[in-house]
């Protein structure tokens, strides 16, 4: 099985506020869509609070949650994401999609990030993501786009693998 990060960051690794992105980009919400369609997507549960319309379609959606009670239609909900990533043992490639305690708990053991750097900075910002030792990592995609009028700021698509 294959383990991806994906992620949208700012300058300074932000990934968030209030529980929101940090802006809407729709270049990479449909390419977050065209990575992860029909994979098995992780998230905690504040990240899938987030989510506009609840459970991404056409996906299995899992919510690594502390609390046993939580009950939500559609979704697989486990107590951490170990045992989460277990419970997909099977599947080529599973993405980790936040927030930031899930990336954390999930980088050491990543095989791929997908990172979408936005070239601004967001001081408002209070969700970071964790730090990365980039000697472990080689790059192997980059797209840069110009701000535009959808797209609000100019990004950079980059594909990392582990060494």
């Amino acid at each position: 099985m294959i383990i991806s990060l994906i992620a949208v960051l700012g300058k300074n690794n932000e990934i968030g506020k209030g529980n929101e992105l940090l802006c809407r980009l729709p270049s990479d919400l449909k390419r977050f869509k065209e990575i992860t369609l029909g994979h098995t997507v992780i998230m905690g549960r504040k990240t899938f609070e987030s989510l506009p319309k609840g459970a991404l379609p056409d996906r299995r959606n899992v919510v690594v949650s502390r609390n046993t009670e939580l009950k939500i239609k559609g979704v697989e909900i486990y107590s951490s994401l170990d045992y989460a990533l277990l419970k997909s043992i099977n599947e080529f490639e599973v993405f980790i999609i936040g927030g930031a305690q899930i990336y954390a708990q999930a980088l050491p053991f990543a095989d791929r990030l997908y990172i979408t750097r936005i070239h601004s900075s967001f001081p408002e910002a209070d969700v970071f993501f964790p730090s990365i030792n980039w000697n472990m990592w080689k790059e192997t995609g980059r797209e840069t786009f110009p701000a535009d009028e959808k797209n609000p700021h100019p990004f950079t698509f980059l594909e990392y693998e582990k060494w």
